[in-house]
């Protein structure tokens, strides 16, 4: 593993009074899966936000792959290689799975949806968008309209997508919520698959799946990350334990 990809120092997010980011630090390394957990309401999705340009920040600094980011646009931020996708399924449920990956793989070459007649003779975007439909196991699909499918294969079609801009560092913000245990399952392995040769960072309540899929963990609570670590080390830390995970984990 090389240097961080990520750099957060002394982040800090407030809603008037409110202070919901309270001096985050925090190191994603290229490469790796890092996974971020902490309870309800600890500010996870809203360091996504501030991570994917949706949010300003109140004070700190974020750096991506050397660049200073923290305040740029989410389409800025994406087109320097950071990608995310989000808690609720962000598909266009009237348009069929191979429409919506290839709308997510036409975005990077600047065209818009009203172009689509011309991009049927385009070789580049059908064969990134097969690429994707075969990745992700969704090429038996191609034709179903993305509103017409299971949950589980929504998850999968955003993860498609996610991935169509080729991005350096991957967000996903529990892909997993909402899931049977077989989907998890499926949806985890995809993941894990998927990722191979990326960074990823990842918020999931699913601890299973926490501790079987990452590299390293970072617990973030009420604001702050009070421990980073691998699983074994974040499963045998008594803050870890105390303010969040619950000796039953450990045991």
């Amino acid at each position: 593993m090389t240097g961080p990809i990520l750099s957060i120092r002394g982040l800090r997010k407030s809603f008037g009074a409110t202070e919901i980011m309270r001096g985050v630090d925090l190191d994603v390394h290229t490469g790796e899966r890092h996974a971020l957990i902490g309870p309800n309401g600890a500010g996870k999705s809203t360091l996504f936000h501030l991570l994917s340009g949706h949010l300003a920040p109140s004070a700190g600094e974020i750096r991506f792959d050397g660049r200073q980011i923290g305040g740029r646009s989410p389409q800025a931020i994406n087109r320097l290689g950071l990608a995310r996708s989000f808690q609720i399924t962000n598909v266009f449920p009237g348009l069929t799975v191979f429409e919506n990956i290839r709308l997510a793989v036409m975005r990077p070459y600047g065209l818009q949806y009203a172009f689509w007649k011309f991009i049927d003779h385009d070789r580049r975007i059908r064969r990134e968008t097969e690429r994707l439909l075969e990745l992700v196991r969704l090429t038996a699909r191609a034709s179903t309209l993305a509103g017409e499918m299971a949950y589980s294969e929504q998850r999968s079609l955003e993860i498609a997508m996610t991935l169509a801009s080729d991005p350096k560092l991957v967000l996903l913000d529990e892909p997993m919520a909402g899931m049977a245990t077989e989907e998890t399952q499926y949806t985890a392995q995809l993941v894990r698959e998927v990722t191979q040769g990326r960074t990823l960072m990842i918020v999931e309540h699913d601890m299973d799946v926490v501790f079987s899929l990452s590299d390293r963990i970072s617990v973030l609570v009420y604001g702050q990350v009070i421990a980073t670590g691998s699983p074994d080390e974040i499963r045998n830390d008594d803050r870890v334990k105390e303010a969040y995970l619950g000796e039953e984990v450990s045991a």
